[in-house]
């Protein structure tokens, strides 16, 4: 998509002119600052609002700080924007793994939105949700679920942001040509939010909540304004009717509904009934991880079956529609309990080996290592 590659190169030259004045030795006092506000979160518990408070009275202080800053001396409004996007990008990049689905709640939310979304993906269709025909565009809505689903690839919040305002604008082009082209009278968030919801349901991007939280937390608040805080706002709508969907929500028969729903869980029967939580992660004697008593279900199950692994011997072209959608979706419980597992295994306290702050880099100019600058960091 042409607007999404050039918003990612201009996020990118943002980032690396703002790198490129950090190591100007005169921006030394700027370093300490943000090196200092970064080890600072070290010494709290995580707390989502109190954190989101610090980040944005910190972001704050520092545009006041660089408008006065020799090394942006006569700087434009424009370029001390620029810093301030460079500036957002580093510090929650560093700080991504502290902030980002910080809570086991957060986490929990996460599993039953995408648990539930397997489930409608099965028998939901356009109807369902009153769309028009005329808004029914197979390409557009793959283009717009594709914009979606990058959203975890990225730690940043203005980027993460930039894949669902990306995502609206194809939807709201395909609007648009079905208004000039098929004569329809544009509803506005009547045609809007439905053909999103389904969308959504499509892609079933992935921490879903935790994304949507983390943009609203940490990104700037003088950027969640206009089209961004537009676009947001019925994201984070769609979310709300996602979680709250029933027989009620849809054109549809209750009895068919839960019919179709209860279907949907026997297909997939290989997603868990209860939800893998953090609270599931034991440590066995032997020092392994544990994934909990639903995953040993889930092992004897398939095990009884003769092979643990069915699809290791398999060829491309034996496999089936449903084994191509069975494996989508084990491939999406696979990351979802391996970032949970991941977190669970960095909330564990440090041994007595460790160090208990992170080190410090004596050299002044910001760490750049490539992990951190990569446009397209994932997680």
């Amino acid at each position: 998509m042409e607007a999404s590659s050039a918003s990612s190169s201009s996020s990118s030259v943002t980032f690396y002119d703002f790198l490129d004045r950090m190591r100007n030795p005169a921006s030394l006092d700027l370093v300490r600052s943000i090196k200092s506000f970064i080890v600072s979160f070290s010494f709290y518990a995580a707390n989502p609002d109190n954190d989101a408070k610090k980040v944005q009275e910190f972001f704050t202080t520092m545009e006041d700080t660089i408008r006065d800053h020799p090394i942006w001396a006569g700087a434009t409004d424009e370029e001390v924007d620029s810093a301030m996007e460079g500036l957002e990008k580093y510090v929650m990049t560093k700080l991504f793994y502290r902030t980002f689905a910080s809570s086991p709640g957060d986490i929990k939310l996460d599993l039953e939105i995408s648990e539930k979304i397997q489930l409608l993906q099965t028998f939901l269709k356009p109807e369902h949700l009153d769309i028009p025909s005329v808004l029914r565009n197979d390409a557009s809505w793959l283009l717009a679920e594709k914009e979606l689903q990058k959203i975890s690839a990225f730690k940043a919040p203005r980027e993460k942001l930039l894949c669902i305002i990306n995502c609206c604008k194809v939807i709201n082009n395909l609007l648009l040509n079905a208004a000039m082209s098929e004569n329809h009278v544009l509803a506005g968030a009547d045609d809007f939010l439905p053909v999103l919801i389904y969308v959504t349901i499509k892609a079933n991007p992935p921490q879903l909540h935790s994304n949507l939280k983390f943009i609203q937390l940490y990104r700037r608040q003088a950027k969640l304004v206009s089209e961004a805080a537009f676009y947001f706002t019925n994201l984070v709508s769609a979310k709300t009717f996602i979680v709250d969907l029933n027989a009620k929500s849809l054109s549809i028969d209750e009895i068919e509904f839960e019919e179709s729903m209860q279907a949907a869980r026997e297909t997939n029967k290989l997603i868990p009934e209860e939800f893998f939580t953090t609270q599931e992660v034991m440590t066995t004697s032997q020092g392994q991880i544990d994934p909990g008593a639903s995953a040993r279900v889930h092992h004897k199950e398939t095990n009884a079956g003769g092979s643990n692994y069915p699809y290791m011997e398999a060829e491309a072209g034996d496999l089936t529609v449903r084994d191509v959608e069975r494996l989508l979706s084990l491939y999406k419980d696979v990351v979802t309990k391996y970032t949970t597992l991941c977190k669970a295994v960095k909330s564990f306290p440090p041994t007595k080996t460790e160090s208990s702050l992170p080190h410090l880099e004596g050299s002044s100019i910001l760490s750049t290592k490539p992990e951190e600058n990569t446009e397209n960091t994932r997680e």
